[in-house]
């Protein structure tokens, strides 16, 4: 139950970084403004975006790694619980009740076949 928890966490913070680093403006954005796209970076100021989403992806990429190293520990410590279908079964046939069922009767014993006759004597061929 609680592997599946930070399994889901940790799903939707990797989906959370990827679309950040998406984003986020490379380093040559800049470049792009000198030819006609003055506004570009103005919407959060001229460096709010780049520190808020930097900051943002350090603390989730943080997060991810502290899940990562829960859903290593979770993984690798061993536990009573049957992993296979067959453990599963040999475990259930153990802890299921004695059922009652009749008393198992012997075998009728096996009689000793009878001695073979020896087969009558073949005619004799016909002459001509």
């Amino acid at each position: 139950m609680v592997r599946g928890f930070i399994l889901v966490v940790h799903v939707l913070l990797a989906l959370m970084i990827i679309g950040l680093v998406l984003l986020q403006r490379g380093k040559g954005a800049e470049a792009g403004a000198g030819f006609g796209s003055g506004a570009s970076g103005t919407v959060f100021g001229a460096r709010g975006t780049s520190t808020l989403f930097s900051k943002l992806t350090a603390v989730f990429a943080a997060l991810f790694f502290g899940t990562s190293l829960t859903l290593a520990y979770l993984g690798a410590r061993t536990t009573n619980e049957p992993t296979t279908v067959l453990e599963r079964a040999a475990q259930g046939a153990a802890t299921a009740p004695a059922q009652a069922t009749a008393p198992v009767q012997a075998p009728a014993p096996v009689q000793a076949p009878e001695p073979l006759q020896a087969p009558p004597p073949a005619p004799e061929p016909l002459k001509k």
